[in-house]
């Protein structure tokens, strides 16, 4: 006979003389261990089993990044020439997006088996992790690419070209070899995303709010978009940042100038909805993230990322930078830029340094100021001039500086932090 529960009906104990049963006799006792060892069994299934999905989702996650061990070894070929880090602790990562049409990508354009870097940030985390200061460097900035190592093994010879042509023909590991030659910074680490991995990061987070001045229609970019706040989704935010013919004087500067803010915004997205305390939410940012990454090995599993994003999550907003190196059209091609010096040379040695480097965002200029062109990135201090690092090392006596001494005000660059709110 069963209950109404289906388990096997037994009669009741009856407990008195002659029985040979009571509440503490041996049959109460061998019930009772039974029923310990089935909770316990339950409980170790449960944690074994909530580890084990932890372990699979670990594996997956870890298995999404791709190691660039090809960049790794080029670069190996050449360490002696690399610059030597100054500072213990503080690190260098290069961000490279790629222009690649290959797979997901091909429907922004045609495949031609080639690609170039579409933007690049130098990504300075100081020693003391209480700041980050991101350096857009312009696609089409004129500079020394060093001779570079081809996809088929063949070699390229140094030569003076447009910046992004470095990672077309040599890869990542070329186009780090070129940014170190033109700041004397060394590159500690890189990730290089695409289009799509781009597009799933925005996605994972439920889209990053924007405020638009002006519509937006762009066929090339594929955007279109209404003016006023906007929460972009991947494909959006894609086209966002993408855009330049159809927006404002179509300069790549102001391109970058886009990008940075989306960066900030996206920042703020992220730490405003938690994602890095919940798990739900966290998941499929990682694996939108690790899915679209290759990075250097050193960075190539939830350990090395986990390393790296530790010594970031307690960096205020307002201490996080974006700016863009200081830049001029090119002498002789409009189309092309070059370098402002001093004020280049200023920051790459601020960076090399860990020395504080300060953003000026542009909404809060002094309205009695002239625009600053869209050509000049740089703004000097207006308490000191741009020679005022070379004063440094010395006293108004003359006398070597000491210990003691307090440095120059940081010289000051037009940017924006991830602090600003996308919409005001």
């Amino acid at each position: 006979m069963t209950d109404t529960a289906g388990a096997a009906w037994e009669p009741k104990a009856t407990y008195g003389p002659g029985t040979g049963a009571s509440p503490t006799g041996e049959g109460v006792v061998r019930r009772r261990r039974r029923w310990l060892r089935g909770v316990a069994l339950g409980a170790a299934v449960l944690v074994l089993g909530a580890g084990g999905a932890g372990w699979a989702a670990y594996q997956k996650l870890n298995g999404n990044i791709t190691k660039d061990t090809d960049a790794a070894a080029e670069l190996a070929r050449y360490d002696r020439e690399r610059p030597a880090p100054l500072v213990h602790d503080a690190q260098n990562i290069l961000l490279i997006g790629s222009d690649t049409r290959a797979g997901d990508n091909r429907k922004y354009g045609r495949d031609r088996g080639t690609q170039r870097s579409d933007t690049t940030i130098l990504l300075h985390l100081a020693a003391d992790r209480q700041s980050a200061t991101a350096v857009s460097i312009p696609r089409d900035l004129m500079v020394d690419v060093p001779g570079c190592r081809r996809p088929d093994g063949s070699r390229t010879r140094a030569q003076f070209a447009q910046f992004n042509s470095a990672f077309e023909v040599g890869g990542t590991a070329c186009t780090i070899r070129t940014v170190e030659k033109l700041t004397g910074i060394r590159v500690d680490h890189h990730m290089v995303v695409d289009f799509a991995g781009f597009k799933d990061m925005v996605d994972a987070v439920d889209g990053v709010e924007v405020c638009l001045k002006a519509p937006i229609d762009d066929d090339d970019a594929h955007v279109r978009l209404a003016p006023g706040p906007q929460t972009l989704d991947g494909e959006q935010a894609l086209g966002y940042v993408r855009a330049r013919k159809s927006l404002g004087t179509g300069s790549d500067t102001e391109r970058m100038d886009r990008q940075q803010e989306f960066l900030g915004a996206l920042v703020n997205k992220v730490q405003s909805n938690d994602v890095l305390l919940n798990p739900s939410k966290l998941y499929p940012v990682l694996d939108a993230a690790t899915s679209s990454l290759t990075t250097d090995p050193a960075l190539a599993s939830l350990r090395g990322l986990y390393e790296l994003v530790r010594g970031m999550r307690n960096i205020p907003t307002e201490r996080v930078q974006f700016l863009t190196v200081p830049r001029q059209s090119y002498t002789y091609d409009a189309n092309r830029d070059e370098l402002v010096e001093p004020a280049a040379e200023q920051l790459f040695t601020r960076l090399r340094t860990d020395s504080p480097v300060a953003v000026i965002p542009e909404r809060a200029r002094n309205p009695r100021e002239s625009a600053p062109s869209q050509d000049q990135a740089y703004r000097g201090d207006p308490d000191h001039s741009d020679s005022d690092d070379s004063d440094d090392s010395e006293d108004s006596d003359g006398k070597p500086d000491d210990p003691s001494h307090t440095p120059s005000p940081a010289p000051t660059f037009r940017g924006n932090t991830a602090a600003e709110a996308a919409c005001e």
